[in-house]
């Protein structure tokens, strides 16, 4: 079926889904900060040469370097909102942003959304948040599924990839998470500045 198009609800549509709802959800519910939403193409295309992946956040990242206002932080969703999806601490993330990880997987855990966002080592994934962190000097981290051997669910790259893979309530789980992280992110943001205060 090498022929035949994958549909990707869950590679591909569901990152997009959630940053789509984060958006919606901020412009009802205003923020002090300014949140860039960033769809990158062409993630998937690359061969045995690391720089041959994701050409579309590595165009970003050097547009975006030498930047003075650049990001202060990145949380790339990949693969979320699978049935039965846990979000383990992928390695390049813990490497590059250990600290948003940590507060990341904290606040989720004290949102009873623990289940999900498991302390596990997720393994190393060549993805978008690679070049941002190493090119674009954006301290950025990868929701994303893997499993504790580091492998993807059984959907994964296959036609099982579809809207039946998807979990609903999974999938609002780490919109839920995201969404109040950049909020809370704002608060402290705001108040290192001295312009807020600190709940």
């Amino acid at each position: 079926m090498r022929d035949k198009p994958i549909p990707g609800a869950i590679d591909g549509a569901s990152g997009v889904a959630g940053l789509l709802e984060i958006a919606r959800l901020i412009s009802k519910n205003p923020i002090n900060i300014g949140v860039d939403f960033v769809f990158f193409d062409a993630e998937d295309q690359g061969s045995d040469a690391p720089e041959s992946w994701c050409l579309g956040s590595q165009f970003w990242a050097k547009s975006i370097k030498d930047q003075k206002n650049k990001p202060s932080f990145g949380i790339l969703l990949d693969l979320i909102g699978a049935k039965g999806a846990t979000y383990g601490k992928e390695a390049i993330s813990t490497y590059y942003a250990k600290d948003i990880v940590d507060k990341v997987w904290r606040f989720a855990a004290g949102m009873g959304k623990g289940h999900l966002f498991v302390d596990y080592n997720g393994g190393q994934i060549t993805d978008d948040h690679f070049y941002i962190n190493k090119i674009g000097g954006i301290p950025t981290i990868d929701i994303i599924e893997t499993k504790p051997s580091g492998n993807f669910g059984l959907y994964h790259h296959t036609h099982k990839d579809n809207i039946d893979a998807m979990d609903k309530t999974n999938l609002a789980g780490v919109i839920q998470v995201v969404t109040a992280v950049v909020y809370k992110f704002s608060d402290e943001i705001l108040w290192h500045l001295g312009l807020g205060s600190q709940n």
